[in-house]
């Protein structure tokens, strides 16, 4: 990468730092609104295991729930991309998009660096609540993992963005073809809230479900950083699961890159 580009990074970052900034109160109000479902999450799996909150259902106490529920927030925070997909079809539909071709401007790059500016003001908002949480949640953990443990789950954590903003933006980029790609959005957010292990466990669906995951991206967004964190892997297993989710970002940015090349050839900048 050159210095020339390093730069340009650089003031897009920068620039949509101060974007976000500038209605910061809107903007932590969003962010703290977005930890009430949390509070309900924990209500909720104490209903389920308020006969016996040390009973294991599927490898699962109610400790062990919480725990898992509270990482896999983490993963979502960084996997979770809302608006990306949406506001790319929009900008082919109305024809602004032309502006990343007559600008020397990667239009990918841009969202890139756009999506990590948001994700900064996000987390020193959201930093705060996510400790209080944690620290008043501290009982449900049993402890930290070894460091080899821990530098894996940051790994994961970054996959999660990786994969996330890769998998959201070809969703967008479909949009060349279909102008429309809300249809397409709402049956990937449902299949990713499942998929994902946002909703339960993928330990709960069973073994036979859980080989057939073993292989897609979903994973990755919200299982993976959570029970890595819990220590559910070996160091080997780890290597494995972690090399898995980096062919998945090799295989997603070429289809990114491709789908875009292709997509550009019949774009038509009508509306704009």
């Amino acid at each position: 990468m050159s210095i020339a580009s390093l730069r340009i990074n650089w003031v897009i970052l920068k620039t949509c730092i101060e974007e976000k900034l500038v209605y910061r109160s809107d903007f932590a109000f969003a962010t703290l609104v977005r930890f009430l479902p949390i509070v309900t999450q924990i209500f909720l799996w104490g209903a389920i295991y308020a006969e016996d909150p040390g009973r294991s259902r599927n490898g699962y106490n109610y400790a062990d729930m919480v725990a898992y529920y509270l990482l896999a927030m983490v993963g979502r925070a960084f996997s979770s991309m809302p608006g990306l997909a949406s506001g790319i079809g929009r900008e082919i539909r109305d024809g602004t998009l032309k502006k990343y071709l007559t600008q020397p401007i990667d239009m990918l790059g841009f969202l890139f660096w756009h999506r990590i500016a948001h994700k900064l003001v996000y987390y020193m908002v959201a930093a705060g609540p996510f400790a209080l949480v944690f620290y008043l949640c501290r009982d449900y953990f049993t402890g930290w993992p070894d460091g080899i443990t821990i530098a894996a789950w940051i790994v994961s954590l970054m996959m999660a963005f990786l994969i996330g903003f890769l998998l959201e933006a070809l969703i967008g980029l479909i949009g060349f073809w279909f102008l429309e790609v809300s249809s397409l959005l709402f049956i990937y957010m449902m299949l990713n809230y499942f998929l994902s292990g946002h909703m339960i466990p993928l330990d709960w669906i069973g073994p036979e479900f859980l080989a057939a995951m073993q292989y897609l991206p979903f994973k990755f967004l919200a299982y993976v950083p959570a029970t890595v964190m819990l220590g559910k892997y070996s160091h080997q297993e780890l290597l494995f699961e972690l090399s898995i989710g980096a062919s998945w970002i090799l295989v997603l940015l070429i289809a990114n890159r491709v789908v875009f090349r292709l997509g550009v050839k019949r774009y038509g900048a009508y509306g704009g």
